[in-house]
């Protein structure tokens, strides 16, 4: 599972390493293209994160920043090691998600912004964006 089935037509980048507010402007992802939207827009994120992010409170680390942001939706382990994160609210909101889960190897020693250190390590994250479902009310770990 590489993060390209799903089945939806949403956007979707494969073997992105997320930085804060990184879109690649020439898929018409988060942050250009004609389909980029407004940064109030409600969107649907789906990022799976790579790296040693299962048994040391990965999930947990990623609810609190959601519920920050006002976001909904879930964090979830993989069978294969990787844990997917699926996030609904405004763009912007899903935007500075995704840079805060990004790879240690682009971010190197992430400084202090008054968060709570990221558990684990991430080397990798693969994203997709597509229009919200709704259907969940709060951000849940599976």
């Amino acid at each position: 599972m590489d993060g390209r089935d799903g089945g939806d037509s949403g956007e979707q980048r494969v073997g992105h390493t997320a930085g804060a507010g990184g879109g690649d402007t020439s898929t018409g992802g988060p942050t250009g293209g004609s389909e980029a939207g407004s940064a109030d827009e409600a969107v649907r994120l789906t990022a799976w994160v790579r790296g040693r992010v299962q048994g040391v409170g990965f999930r947990w680390w990623v609810r609190a920043r959601a519920l920050e942001l006002g976001l909904s939706g879930t964090a979830t382990n993989l069978g294969d090691g990787r844990v997917e994160v699926v996030a609904e609210g405004p763009r912007s909101a899903c935007l500075r998600l995704l840079g805060l889960l990004g790879s240690d190897a682009a971010h190197g020693p992430r400084p202090s912004d008054d968060l709570p250190g990221r558990p684990g390590r991430v080397t990798g994250v693969t994203e997709r964006w597509s229009a919200p479902r709704g259907g969940t009310s709060g951000f849940h770990e599976r």
